[in-house]
């Protein structure tokens, strides 16, 4: 059975004022104001620091053009940019099991269906967070999550067509020691587009959720929603 929510596309937003979207919807599906919604978007370059970062992690080329933001989710460090899908599910997780552990392989089972729309076979790997191509093992997407009050925010981050440098050369991305990272354009061989990914992304996570999405309006872009998510929790 389907519940309804919010659909959110928000193009290019920097990482601050996601994040403080993020949090705004939170409260607001938290108290009942409105639905669980799921945010769709991408960052302008950014190095998110998580709980579990350790020193050392960080090795970003000075005079580099990129910003470094601490957040409150869990894993460590990674990178954002452009040709990057970021997805960020404001759900209830009481009605979705209450168990972090099985949220976490529901986002990975989403990324996984995702990709198989464009013919790639994606994998889990045992003991590893994210969604990996393997023989050799190559990372294409990465999930990290908060969870408060059985609300979630953050979510996951699905490589589409960006230099995915950045994450062996500015950092020890997830804290993985050599690890390599790629692309869906890198493993297609062509050029592909966040638009032309995110139909499928929004597919699969609605149908992994059991979620019949209402798409809202988002000419002015992340900066009015937290207006009309305040607005939202005023008029109950």
């Amino acid at each position: 059975m389907s519940r309804g929510a919010y659909l959110l596309s928000l193009g290019l937003v920097p990482y601050g004022e996601a994040f403080a979207l993020q949090r705004s919807l939170a409260g607001a599906v938290s108290q009942g104001a409105i639905p669980e919604t799921l945010i769709f978007l991408e960052h302008p370059p950014v190095v998110t620091v998580g709980r579990r970062t350790e020193t050392g992690e960080l090795h970003i080329p000075e005079g580099t053009d990129v910003e470094i933001a601490e957040t409150d989710r869990g894993g460590k460090s990674t990178f954002h940019g452009p040709g990057q899908l970021v997805c960020y599910p404001i759900l209830d997780l009481e009605k979705h099991g209450k168990d972090v552990k099985l949220y976490v392989r529901n986002l990975e089972e989403a990324l996984l269906r995702t990709l198989a729309a464009f013919e790639l076979e994606g994998e889990r790997i045992q003991g590893l967070t994210g969604v990996w191509m393997t023989r050799p093992p190559r990372k294409i997407a990465s999930i990290g999550v908060h969870v408060s009050r059985w609300i979630t925010t953050h979510g996951y981050a699905l490589n589409v067509d960006l230099d995915p440098a950045p994450f062996t050369d500015w950092i020890t991305a997830c804290g993985l020691e050599d690890a390599q990272f790629t692309t869906m354009a890198r493993e297609l061989a062509r050029p592909v587009t966040v638009e032309e990914v995110r139909p499928a992304a929004i597919a699969a996570i609605a149908e992994v959720f059991g979620l019949e999405l209402e798409e809202l309006p988002a000419e002015d872009g992340a900066g009015l929603w937290p207006q009309f998510v305040h607005a939202s929790l005023a008029a109950r």
